[in-house]
């Protein structure tokens, strides 16, 4: 009940943010410039508007979940409301945890307004719809549960122009991960080959959850290969959850 109505307040606070319409409009217009660029283009125009539109969907939802997660708790601390919160019979887990959801249920319905738009156009194009599509927008939707997670963890400690750099180079570091594979293997064994190793585990790879040239060009996805993926989100996930409530838990607000 507490994490409920954390969750909504959060929701109705962060749908009168005017960075989150500015974002969905600059992702509209990639959406119609997608459909003259096909036009333009020599080639298969409907490869080139799948591509720009699945694209505009990630690149705007994860900063809309940067941007606006980085400042969940702190815009608390800033106004002083977080004395007031936490004086009342509510644990820190849940004041955390209803954040989170209600920044989670804000990106759902931004994903869902840009995933109905982004259709629109297409069908404009091809007088169909490719439902398979579908599937890339969900698993964008769960790499952006992970990034407001991450926003979370580092919201908790420091300022929100930091835990933006902070959460931008985990999102950057995370698409190029498999550049830590290929260096692991032509580094010669030793403490740096260890190194590189932990790194690797630890790090994110958020290439797991993109599918979307699988969808552009219409290859086949194997379906164990979705399971893991959304496992390993799920996973991921719950552990940053968890080291943002045990940061925050040891956080002294006096």
């Amino acid at each position: 009940m507490k994490v409920s109505t954390i969750a909504s307040n959060t929701f109705k606070e962060a749908k009168r943010d005017r960075v989150l319409y500015l974002l969905l409009f600059f992702a509209i217009l990639c959406f119609l410039l997608s459909r003259f660029l096909g036009l333009l283009t020599v080639g298969d125009r409907v490869k080139i508007i799948k591509d720009v539109g699945l694209a505009s969907i990630s690149l705007f939802g994860m900063l809309m979940a940067i941007l606006m997660g980085t400042g969940l708790v702190y815009k608390e601390i800033d106004k002083k409301t977080i004395f007031t919160l936490l004086a009342k019979p509510i644990h820190r887990w849940e004041f955390l945890l209803g954040k989170y959801l209600g920044l989670v249920l804000t990106i759902f319905i931004m994903t869902v307004l840009m995933s109905v738009i982004f259709l629109v156009v297409l069908f404009l194009h091809t007088f169909t719809i490719e439902w398979n599509i579908l599937l890339a927008i969900l698993y964008i939707f769960f790499e952006l549960c992970l990034m407001t997670a991450v926003a979370l963890v580092f919201s908790t400690f420091t300022t929100p122009i930091l835990a933006s750099l902070y959460s931008l180079a985990f999102y950057l570091i995370g698409h190029l991960s498999w550049s830590l594979e290929l260096l692991i293997k032509k580094v010669k064994s030793g403490g740096g080959r260890a190194i590189l190793k932990v790194l690797y585990v630890i790090l994110p790879d958020l290439e797991n959850f993109n599918f979307k040239t699988e969808v552009v060009h219409q290859l086949p996805i194997p379906t164990k290969l979705l399971g893991i993926s959304f496992a390993y989100g799920l996973v991921y996930t719950a552990f940053l959850l968890l080291l943002a409530i045990l940061i925050f838990r040891r956080r002294d607000f006096i």
